[in-house]
């Protein structure tokens, strides 16, 4: 039986894996528990992790190169209107002098990455665990039949999950997602994830497309609908692309057919000068439709014992580019609280003290982000005017990015 203090995640995907690694490096002992069951499919096709999220895995000590191996450098963007004309050219971050550079990765080889850097260092992931709640003893804890670390500890927190098991441990970390169980119970009556009037769409081509220079990320204003692609280097020349179709109701269940989603979304970009028609009919399988929701403020982060990371904590709009940055951010910033620091509680405090602001900050951004993707056609003639303009403007001063991509997170002694 190990003396480390155990701590209990609910939740494997991005921000879980992140935390049970820098958990294991404080000293901690950590145990993830996963809703989905093994080799399930994960949402979305593919997702951005900008510079400021490459270098807290560095930081993590782990090996972007190794970790990000299945994608590919996006340091650029280019912004384009409905008829192909190019707005203006953005710095997505990176190279910075630690080499980091936003990198852009399936979804699903992120976490397979992730997943086999936890299970490396011998931590367990349990499958189909889905938390239902917790509960926290400030006096000790008995560990369920069969479970180990058996003996009474100062204070701790015990979950239950929907298949009527249990688990106990001294922390416990919500990393379980944007409907988050362990949110809902720090927060009860709470606000739920927020619908944005966008739905989403993925896929990757499966023939050849003229879809311009490997790397660099193309984002358009359709007429109808918003528009982004990335030519994935060769050899396999892929092209990457997600479609942002605004909508004032939510999709619902079984609404479309695999056929009807791909027709329905090529009609949207029928008439504009772009390639996208093109890209998602030379695409196989066209993903999606997903709601696109993002959470306003959660009032309550942490109890004594409990704390929430990731989108559990704080959903970001995809137009922020942030989602999985944040998340690894939480988590790295989180292990080091808690190895700096020797009282959880005191450690929890500490590091919503030094996320809050931030990600309230990064939440803000993306939504206005996504607000300019639903402008009307008033809207659009006065943003293709004014985006060329108030680009220039803002990259004479230095990128109006750099706040997000410069920050760093601290080191804690």
């Amino acid at each position: 039986m190990t003396n480390k203090p155990r701590a209990l995640i609910a939740g494997g995907g991005i921000a879980g894996a992140v935390a049970a690694i820098a958990l294991h490096r404080a000293g901690w002992e950590p145990r993830v528990f996963e809703a989905r069951e093994r080799g399930a499919d994960e949402r979305g096709a593919f997702l951005t992790v900008a510079v400021n999220g490459v270098a807290a895995l560095r930081d993590l000590g782990l090996d972007p190169e190794r970790a990000l191996a299945a994608g590919f450098p996006t340091p650029t963007l280019a912004m384009r209107n409905s008829r192909g004309r190019q707005l203006a050219v953005l710095p997505l971050g990176g190279p910075a002098a630690d080499g980091s550079t936003t990198t852009t990765i399936r979804r699903a080889d992120l976490y397979a990455a992730l997943r086999s850097a936890v299970t490396e260092r011998g931590i367990p992931i349990e499958h189909g665990r889905r938390a239902a709640g917790f509960t926290e003893h400030p006096d000790g804890v008995t560990a369920s039949p069969g479970l180990p670390g058996a003996a009474r500890r100062s204070g701790g927190v015990s979950v239950t999950f929907e298949d009527g098991g249990a688990a106990e441990g001294e922390l416990l970390v919500g990393a379980d997602g944007i409907r988050s169980r362990i949110r809902a119970v720090l927060n009860p009556g709470a606000a739920e994830p927020a619908y944005l009037g966008l739905l989403n769409a993925g896929g990757f081509t499966g023939r050849p497309v003229d879809a311009g220079a490997p790397g660099l990320v193309q984002m358009a204003f359709g007429r109808r609908a918003f528009f982004g692609w990335v030519a994935e280097p060769a050899p396999q020349s892929r092209v990457w692309w997600f479609a942002n179709p605004p909508r004032r109701a939510p999709v619902r269940p079984g609404e479309f057919t695999p056929e009807t989603w791909k027709h329905y979304l090529i009609d949207l970009f029928a008439g504009d000068d772009l390639p996208a028609a093109e890209i998602i009919r030379a695409s196989d399988e066209v993903l999606g439709p997903w709601n696109t929701e993002d959470l306003r403020r959660v009032p309550v982060w942490r109890s004594r014992r409990t704390v929430l990371i990731g989108d559990a904590a704080h959903a970001v709009a995809p137009s922020s580019g942030q989602g999985a940055s944040m998340a690894i951010e939480d988590a790295v910033t989180l292990g080091r609280c808690l190895e700096a620091i020797g009282d959880p509680a005191v450690a929890l405090e500490r590091y919503e003290r030094l996320r809050r602001a931030r990600v309230r900050r990064v939440v803000a951004h993306g939504r206005r982000n996504g607000s300019g993707k639903t402008a009307g056609p008033i809207g659009a003639a006065l943003r293709d005017a004014m985006f060329p303009l108030v680009a220039r403007m803002l990259t004479r001063k230095g990128d109006p990015q750099a706040w997000i991509f410069e920050h760093r997170v601290p080191e804690l002694v």
